[in-house]
This record gives C-alpha cells, structure tokens and sequence, in this order.
C-alpha cells in the first residue's frame, strides 16, 4: 500500500504541541529535560538528567528499553506505548515517539516525543498484557478508537497489506487499503460499536495493492472494548487470511454448477456450450470448445489433418465475458497451425499452459485493443479426452488484469473438462445409435405415399428428443379393393431401436391383415391377439434365459401399442372408423369448421379387455381428416385434453394454400422442435368419385343375364374410351356373373369403377368364398377364376352385412384415365 508524510498523520491522539520532549543518548540516559517533562513525569531537571530511561518507567516496561533503543539504531526511529512511573509513584499512560537527534561529527543522540495517553479511551489497560498479547501473534491484531482510527496495529497485520503499524497510527480503514470494500468493514465497526455485539468470522474479499491482480478473502472478528465504567473505547479486531479456502469454496461451487448444469441433454453442441457457460466468469474470461468434425456427427473421432499438418476443428461451443469478443462465431471451422499448442493437445493428450501467451498465431479468442483489457492473456488449452479418445480441446483465457492460470486451476480445469468430455462421448454415441435408429424407422415408414382417387393425403413426422430417444409413431395408406382406401396411425411405447423394430413389425402385421379387406374393428381384434400372442412368446423365452437376465424384444415392445384404421369409400362417401388407445381424428369440413370424431375408445393392443368397436360416419366431399398420435395433443386431465384440442381447433382452422402446407403448419406450432414424445400426423382431404365414372346393374339369377351384362359392360367401356379393354373386361364380367349365378344365392348386382384402374365387382348374397383352382385338362369346369387372374391385375372377396363381393382390378396403363 501507499505511504504518507508524517504531516498527512491526522494528529488527534499525537499532537507534536502538546508533546514533552527529552533528550536520551545512545545508551538510554537522559541528556536534557524540558519544563514540558517536568510537568508530565513530575521530576526537576538535577533528578532527571543522568537518569536512566528505564529508570523513569514502570517496572513492567523497564525491560523494553534495550530492545527499544535497538529498534530504533536498526529502523531510524521507533513509536509505541509505554507506561511511565511518575515521581509521585503514579503511573502514567505515555505515546511515545522516539526519533533521530544526531548532529554533524556530534555523538548519537535521540529525540524522545511523550504525550499522556490516560485520558485517550482505550488506554487503560495493561501494557504488559496487551503486548504479549499482540506482539507475537501470527494473526493480524488492530484497535480503532471510536472514530475508527487505528492506534495500535501488531506486526502481523502489514502482511495484509497498508504498511507497518506506525504508518496505520491515525489513519482509517480506507486510508491504508484502499482497494478493498472499507465501507463495509467500517459498517460492522459500527454496528460493535453503537450495540456491543461481537461480530465474529465476518468474510471481506477483494484485492489488495499489495496483490491486484488476485483475489484475497480475510475473516475478521470485531469485538468492542470498553473502559472500567463500561463506555465504548473502541474496537479491537482480528484478521485471518482465508484466500486458500476461499478459492477451494470457489472450486468446490464450480464444480457443483458443472455437476448439475453440463450434461443436461444428450446434444453435442448445447453440452459443449454449457461447458463454457458454466466456466466464465467464475473461472476464466472466455472459453472456446472445438471439437473434431466426426465427432458431431457420432462417428469416431478421427485426426482433423488438413493440409500442411494443420488441424480443423468445429467451434462448437463458446463464451465470453465483457470486453472479449470471440474470432469466430459458433458451427465455425477453426484451423491450427501444426505448431500450435491446441494441435500438441490432441496429439498428446496433454494440458498446455501459459501465464502469459505471447504469440498470436493461433488465439482462438482476442481481447480488444487497448483498454483496460489490452495485453497478455493468460491461457489454458485442456484436450477433451473420454475414454481413452481425444475428442477435441478447450481453450480457457484470463485478460491480463486477473491472475494467471496456477497448478490448482489446471487440475480444476481439467476436472471441468473430463466432467464434459464424458457427457459430449455418451451424446456422440447416442448420436450415433440414434441415427442408426432414424434410418431404420424412416426405411420402415412410407417413402412415398401411394396414388389413389380416395384422398389427397399429406403427412408429417417428428422425431422426440435426445433425451427421450427415438420412439415408434407410424402412419400408412393403404389401398384397398374398390377405389377405397385405408388410413392407419399408430404408436409403439418405448423409445429407440426396439420401438423402431417393434414398430416396423406391427406396421407389416396392419398391411397384411387390410389385405383381408375386413371392418376396421375386425382388423384390430385380430391384431390384438398378433401382438398378445407375440407378446407372450417373447415372455416366455425371455423366462428360458439361462442368466436370467430381461431381454426387450419387438413384441414385449409392441405390446400396449395404439392403432386407428380408417376405411373410406369414395363412391359413397362413407368412412368406418375404429381404435385401440388412440386418440380420435378430427374432422375439418368445407366451411372450416372443426370437431372431433366421438369415437369409442378401444383397449391398447395386447393388453385384452372389451371388444373393439366402429363408427360409420358420411363426410362431404373436400372434408380433411387429421389423424395423429397422442404426441399432439397433452396427456393428463379431461380439461388438459380439452385444452390442447382446443389449441388443434384454431391450429386446423387456418386456411394454408396446401394440404401439405397446412400439415406441417399444425406440427410446427403445437409441437416443439425437440418434443418429449414422437409425433405422426397424417391429414387426407376426401374426394368422391363422380357418378359418371360409376356404373350399377342389378342382375336376376339366371343364366340368360351373362349375356346381357356383357353387353352393357362393353357400352360403359366405349362411353369411357376404353375399347381397348372390352375383351378382357367380358370375359371378367362372364366368369364372375356366371360364378356368383351359379354358386351363390340372393341378388346379383354388378358394378364397373373408372379410377386409376378398372375395377369390376359382383356382389351376391353367398357366404362362401370362391378358391381359385388349377384345373386337369380333362375337367369340364374350373377353369374361371383362374382365367380371371391371368387376365387382370389382382383379384379378390371382401365381406360385406348382405353377402360378398368378388373383384378384380385391370390396369389402365395406355389407356385414357
């Protein structure tokens, strides 16, 4: 700290004015005596010249005049208490000042200042005592008065800076640490004082002059004292340098903030970015995190070699405090010379660091220009290392003004490192098994929805989050026999490569059983018992395992699943409809009015319970169903569910240009970018077939009527252009009316449907489906259906209340559609 002139010294305690001054000599004895002297001590000058100065103190004080007199030949001069003995034998509280009186060639001599101190608060003590009390201690000892001045300070209180403790007589608090916080500390002073509560283990950072470029903690106590009548003296405090605890508290919060604040998801960049929030301001200035490019993309890391023996890292995650700006922004390629310390790191493995980095070639972050800020930063280059894999370095930087990095701070830096080197590891292996996940879930989702006349469909899927893991949502389109189409939702519970597979299984299960063309609850019940079934198989070889270890299997995944089919039929508008735990569609109709299919809810597949069942609605042309999974919409109360399909309402309400458009519209402002659950939404505007792109002919039961329906199949035929297939589509026509005449009871209807195919269908009132047969070339029959598949391109019965119907389908391919 600073030094003062005598004269700066205020001088309420000491004043030169009121001083008796005496001369002693090199020995201690008295030389000359003042009437001041005489007036003080009570001795005429004949008693007191040839006296020993010790012979004019206390007994208690005597002895400290040998090592006075040698304090004063080493420092120049000496300041303190002393008690004298007065002549009438009373004691006398003394400041004395003891200062150089030599002159040219002349011996030594000492100039000796005494003011009487006994009616100063705070000096009637005992000297003795409070000598041995502060002399030798290693804790810093002061006593204020109570205007908070310092009147005795011991030797180890200037270790904390603010000079010896004759340069602290008379001055405050601020006056000899001006760096530091003296208002506050003055404001317990005052509180002892004004209440006479100790204050003990009261903690003042800050920086001192002695040491300005590091931060200092000190614990002071502050007790009052008071004299024999129990009026305020002053204070007497203590001081006790805490910086090392300080610092290890410090460390110690640090790595608790890293603890709980890196690592929070299981995303590459926000965990490198959280690493350096988590270190500026507490622990460095400004924080750079590269990472080798594989990284990011979860493959192995790799070496990042470019050309030159450099190396490129990605600037993944960075910070900095005021005054710092970063070279580059964050995603950004930084490349290293190959003789920059960054380069060594990833090569080693080893930390780098220096006090003070004196070549630019290769900061990764620059302090402005000029300023306070301007110079030499202080810089510390960590590999991020897990598992025996360098995966890329942090670089941590101090501007010149605060400490350089020491030991400790590459042990706690590296501790910060190693915490998120594990996290950005495990993030890069999920990363990698979860792409692995996202390309076997995308390969078992529809890569192009099929072409049909039924509806135009758009549909939307967006994964869950890292944390949650990729999950089993799925939606399909399937056509199905007479221009009518299957719309299917589904989820899989579970998260990852076993959802993505249980789901994929359950997807093909839905597939092969529409094949069947049933009802859509005659579909889910069979679907039940697919996945109860497979349920329990897995079960019961997960029990055969000889460890005994629990093994996750697509069925066990599957079990619980949820499914919505919907069949819609674009010749009369009609749309069944049936669910196992799915949410119900919603309806958007011409006028954009939405509302919600009341649709009785079936149980999970799997799990048993009730038996499914459907609802049979009419939409109008260009109404839009919106099928999705629970992922839209919260899961909790009835008026949390109401509350977000309310949120769906608004959402469906709007008026996008395209079905596509308004699709994505509906995920982009209900669902997050990174949601808790997976969502799949599958929107179909409905169509209908025009009545002219229909034909119907009832048909009696007689043999006689063939003749007649192929007539009027070949008309309707060249009414649609399409001569080209009147043979084919007669022979059809003929074998199916003669099989149904022949077979079948009840009435025969037949009907030709112009859509993307040819399709004609009769439909009978028998029960039994027809089997298709390969005949000997001696049987007389059996011979019709065989031909018909020959002939088209696909074929078959679907069930209806009243009967069967038979189909076949032709291509129009080169033909007008």
């Amino acid at each position: 700290m600073g030094t003062h002139d005598e004269d700066d010294v205020p001088r309420r305690r000491f004043d030169v004015a009121d001083a008796a001054p005496l001369l002693i000599d090199a020995r201690g004895v008295v030389t000359s005596w003042t009437r001041e002297a005489e007036r003080l001590l009570g001795y005429p000058a004949a008693e007191a010249v040839g006296k020993d100065l010790a012979g004019l103190l206390t007994h208690a004080d005597a002895g400290r005049v040998p090592d006075v007199l040698e304090r004063c030949r080493r420092d120049g001069g000496w300041t303190g208490l002393l008690s004298a003995r007065r002549r009438d034998r009373e004691p006398l509280a003394l400041m004395a000042r003891i200062t150089s009186a030599d002159e040219p060639g002349g011996p030594a001599r000492w100039l000796v200042l005494l003011n009487e101190m006994g009616d100063a608060p705070g000096w009637g003590m005992s000297r003795s005592a409070l000598e041995q009390m502060v002399g030798g201690s290693p804790i810093g000892i002061a006593i204020v008065d109570t205007d908070l001045r310092f009147v005795w300070s011991n030797a180890a209180l200037s270790r904390f800076g603010g000079g010896p403790p004759e340069r602290r007589l008379g001055l405050r608090f601020g006056d000899v640490q001006p760096g530091l916080d003296a208002e506050a500390a003055e404001a317990q002073m005052r509180h002892v004082l004004e209440t006479g509560e100790s204050v003990v283990g009261y903690e003042h950072v800050g920086r001192v002059r002695a040491a300005p470029h590091q931060e200092t903690a000190h614990m002071l106590s502050f007790t009052r004292l008071d004299d024999e009548d129990g009026n305020p003296m002053g204070v007497y405090y203590t001081v006790v340098d805490i910086t090392d605890r300080h610092r290890a508290r410090q460390r110690l919060a640090l790595l608790d903030r890293a603890g709980r604040r890196i690592g929070r998801t299981l995303d590459i960049a926000r965990t490198a970015q959280e690493l350096a929030d988590v270190a500026v301001s507490g622990f460095a200035d400004a924080v750079a995190v590269d990472l080798l490019e594989g990284v990011l993309r979860g493959a192995e890391p790799g070496t990042g070699r470019a050309e030159g023996g450099g190396v490129k890292l990605r600037r993944v995650g960075q910070r900095s405090a005021a005054g710092y700006e970063p070279l580059s922004g964050a995603d950004a390629v930084v490349a290293y010379s190959e003789g920059a310390p960054p380069v060594s790191c990833l090569t080693t493995g080893a930390t780098w660091r220096a006090e003070r980095l004196e070549s630019e070639d290769w900061r990764p972050v620059l302090p402005p220009v000029g300023g306070e800020h301007a110079g030499q930063p202080s810089v510390l280059v960590v590999p991020v290392r897990a598992r025996g894999t360098t995966l890329g370095v942090t670089t941590f930087l101090r501007r010149p003004t605060q400490e350089p990095f020491s030991e400790d701070d590459v042990a706690l830096a590296e501790d910060l490192v190693s915490r998120a080197a594990v996290c950005v590891d495990n993030a890069r292996r999920y990363t990698r098994e979860r792409n692995a996940a996202l390309v076997l879930q995308r390969s078992l989702l529809p890569h192009r929805l099929p072409d049909q006349d039924a509806v135009e469909v758009a549909a939307c899927y967006r994964p869950a989050d890292e944390l949650t893991g990729l999950g089993g949502d799925w939606y399909d389109l399937i056509p199905l026999s007479g221009a009518r189409v299957a719309l299917v939702v589904g989820e899989v519970p579970g998260h990852g490569i076993d959802a993505a597979a249980a789901m994929g299984r359950l997807r093909t299960a839905v597939r092969t059983l529409a094949a069947l063309d049933l009802p859509p609850e005659e579909i889910l019940a069979h679907l039940d018992d697919v996945v109860a079934l497979t349920a329990h198989e897995d079960a019961a070889g997960t029990d055969a395992v000889d460890d005994g270890a629990e093994t996750m299997t697509d069925g066990t995944e599957a079990a619980g699943s949820a499914c919505l089919y919907v069949v819609y039929d674009p010749v009369d508008g009609r749309c069944v409809m049936a669910a196992a735990g799915h949410p119900a569609p919603a309806v958007v109709l011409p006028d954009g009015t939405v509302t919600f299919v009341d649709l009785p809810q079936g149980p999970p597949l799997g799990v048993g319970g009730p038996p499914f069942e459907a609802v049979e609605l009419e939409l109008p042309p260009d109404s839009t169903l919106a099928l999705h999974t629970d992922g839209l919409l919260a899961r909790g109360e009835e008026w949390a569910l109401d509350t977000d399909r309310e949120r769906l309402r608004r959402v469906l309400e709007g008026r996008e240009p395209s079905l596509e458009l308004r699709c994505r519209t509906v995920i982009d402002v209900l669902v997050p970018d990174r949601p808790h659950d997976d969502v799949a939404l599958l929107m179909a505007r409905i169509r209908r077939l025009s009545p002219d792109r229909v034909a119907d002919w009832e048909l009696p039961a007689d043999p006689a009527a063939v003749a007649e329906a192929r007539k009027a199949a070949s008309r309707r035929l060249a009414d649609w252009d399409l001569v080209e297939l009147v043979f084919t589509t007669e022979l059809v026509v003929s074998e199916l009316v003669t099989n149904a005449i022949r077979y079948a009871e009840g009435p025969i209807r037949l009907r030709l449907i112009r859509g993307r195919a040819l399709i004609c269908e009769v439909h009978d009132g028998g029960a039994t489906a027809p089997h298709l047969r390969h005949p000997r070339t001696t049987d007389e029959g059996g011979r019709g259906l065989l031909l018909v598949s020959q002939v088209t391109r696909r074929w078959g019965t679907r069930f209806v209340p009243d009967g069967k119907i038979i189909w076949a389908e032709q291509s129009l391919t080169g033909a007008e559609m």
